[in-house]
C-alpha cells in the first residue's frame, strides 16, 4: 500500500495560502502571498526533491494544480525540476475541470474522491505527494487518508489564510524528524498515529 504525504510550507498559525507569490491565491482577500521568500534556504529546496524522487503521483485540488501546471508545463525539456515535475503522473481534484491537457501526465477525478484515492493507495508504487491543496487535504484528513506530514514551519504568524489543518479536526501525530534551518525555517516530518 502507498502512503500519502503532505509536504507544505506552513506559518506557525497553520497558513499554507499562497507561500510563494504575491498573486498566487488571493481568494478570501489574502495580502500576504510570497510570506516564504525572506526565509528561503537551499536545504527547503533538497527537502522537496527528496520528498518528490520518494513519489511516483502528485494528488492535487483543482486550484493548485492549475498553479502548478501553469508554471511547469510550459518550461523546457531539461530543468531537472520541471522535467520531474511534467513527468509525473498527477491527479486532480475537481468538479468544475473537464478536461486535463493543461497540464501533460494529468488525470481528473470529478467524483468518489475518497474512494478513488483509497484504489490510488491500494496500488502498488511509491509515496503519493500532496501540496498546497486546503480543501482536499481536509476531506482526506477526515477520512484518515494521510499518512505523513512533511512541514517546513515559517516563523511566521499571518493571522489569515487557508489552513493545512481543519478545524475541529482532532489528528494524532507522532515525530519522525525535526531540523532547524538557518533561516528560522523548522523542518518537521510526522507520521499519523493510529
Amino acid at each position: 500500500m502507498r502512503n500519502i504525504v503532505v509536504s507544505e510550507f506552513v506559518s506557525l498559525d497553520n497558513v499554507i495560502q499562497a507561500p510563494g507569490g504575491a498573486e498566487e491565491d488571493t481568494e478570501g482577500g489574502f495580502t500576504h502571498g510570497g510570506w516564504t521568500w525572506p526565509f528561503w534556504h537551499d536545504d527547503i529546496g533538497a527537502h522537496f526533491f527528496e520528498a518528490m524522487s520518494q513519489s511516483d503521483a502528485l494528488l492535487l485540488g483543482r486550484k493548485t494544480w492549475q498553479i502548478h501546471g501553469g508554471a511547469f508545463e510550459p518550461m523546457p525539456a531539461g530543468d531537472p525540476f520541471g522535467d520531474l515535475m511534467n513527468s509525473m503522473p498527477k491527479y486532480v481534484v475537481s468538479t468544475t475541470l473537464t478536461t486535463t491537457s493543461a497540464w501533460r501526465n494529468s488525470t481528473l477525478i470529478s467524483s468518489q474522491v475518497v474512494e478513488e484515492v483509497r484504489k490510488l493507495k491500494a496500488q502498488p508504487g511509491k509515496n503519493i505527494v500532496i501540496d498546497g491543496s486546503s480543501m482536499l487535504i481536509h476531506t482526506l484528513a477526515e477520512h484518515d487518508l494521510i499518512d505523513e506530514y512533511s512541514l517546513h514551519v515559517y516563523p511566521i504568524v499571518l493571522g489569515s489564510g487557508k489552513q493545512l489543518f481543519p478545524e475541529g479536526q482532532r489528528v494524532d501525530l507522532r515525530l519522525i524528524e525535526a531540523r532547524p534551518l538557518p533561516s528560522g525555517v523548522v523542518f518537521m516530518r510526522y507520521a499519523r498515529t493510529r
